[in-house]
């Protein structure tokens, strides 16, 4: 029988698009996370459509809307092309995913949303709190803090999976005096990662539209070597795919990025195995969303 893969699922239309944002410039270390959202592309075709634990095939269709063209634009100028794009995905599709491109990504994704941002809810799986001073303008290590400075209330954030010794105690009192739902690795390890989205969503449940930012170095540095950010003793791949599916099950999610991939650093292709496993994990979670 003919091996069916998520890249089949690629064409001109279907209710998740697929969105590349290979936004580089602006990064705290430099890299090229711009090759991200060809990679992941590439890599689709090695990953099958069918779930052997569940007995289930992704049926969802996937509208592949090519790049943003930010590939060496600041994060400032990157701005309003990433928002376009997203809103315009967002409108048209009952969830987008948005494949960086470094962290810069989440800020515009997020005003993308088409809500105001009061009703906005916004979710990160991510090693660090992302609340760098914007003097410098927004950069990969503040979409957070300059998200609070455009208006997003931080009781409508949650950041799931913050790592030890990867942040500042200034960053830590801030995120804590907006209202910001943190919950670090330890508390996914000790209550389990299903305990802590279920806060996180309840936190947000009267949100009009949530986004997910999923920032891959909160994985397990030895899971994830394309990852710059990465951290040993981080977040294990099958914490992070069960939470793409529980996510993306949650009919209110209506964008998800991939943050912060370097494929110039990946080993055996272990990192983009990784994201195209996210895509398929994302994929199911939409597919049980469907059959509710």
């Amino acid at each position: 029988m003919a091996w069916a893969s998520i890249a089949d699922l690629l064409g001109p239309d279907g209710d998740v698009a697929l969105l590349g944002a290979p936004l580089e410039a602006g990064s705290v270390t430099p890299g090229r996370c711009d090759l991200a959202p060809a990679t992941v592309r590439g890599t689709l075709r090695r990953i099958s459509t069918y779930d052997v634990e569940t007995g289930q095939e992704i049926g969802a269709r996937l509208h592949d809307l090519g790049n943003v063209p930010v590939t060496g634009v600041s994060p400032a100028d990157a701005f309003e092309p990433i928002r376009a794009a997203a809103a315009s995905a967002v409108r048209a599709h009952r969830l987008t995913l948005l494949v960086g491109g470094n962290n810069a990504v989440t800020r515009p994704a997020a005003h993308g949303l088409g809500a105001p941002l009061a009703n906005v809810g916004l979710i990160t799986l991510d090693a660090h709190l992302d609340m760098r001073e914007t003097d410098q303008g927004p950069m990969n290590g503040n979409p957070i803090r300059c998200l609070l400075e455009d208006g997003l209330p931080g009781w409508n954030i949650c950041q799931i999976g913050l790592a030890p010794f990867a942040n500042t105690a200034a960053m830590h009192r801030d995120a804590q005096a907006a209202g910001i739902g943190l919950f670090t690795i330890a508390d996914c390890r000790r209550r389990g990662i299903e305990a802590v989205l279920d806060e996180a969503l309840a936190r947000l449940a009267r949100k009009d539209a949530i986004m997910v930012d999923f920032d891959i170095d909160v994985i397990d540095r030895a899971q994830c070597p394309g990852a710059p950010g990465a951290r040993p003793g981080g977040m294990s791949a099958e914490m992070f795919f069960a939470a793409a599916r529980r996510l993306a099950a949650e009919p209110r999610v209506r964008l998800v990025d991939l943050t912060e991939f370097d494929p110039s650093l990946d080993v055996a292709d272990i990192t983009a195995l990784t994201a195209g496993r996210w895509v398929a994990e994302v994929l199911a979670g939409f597919s049980a969303r469907q059959a509710l």
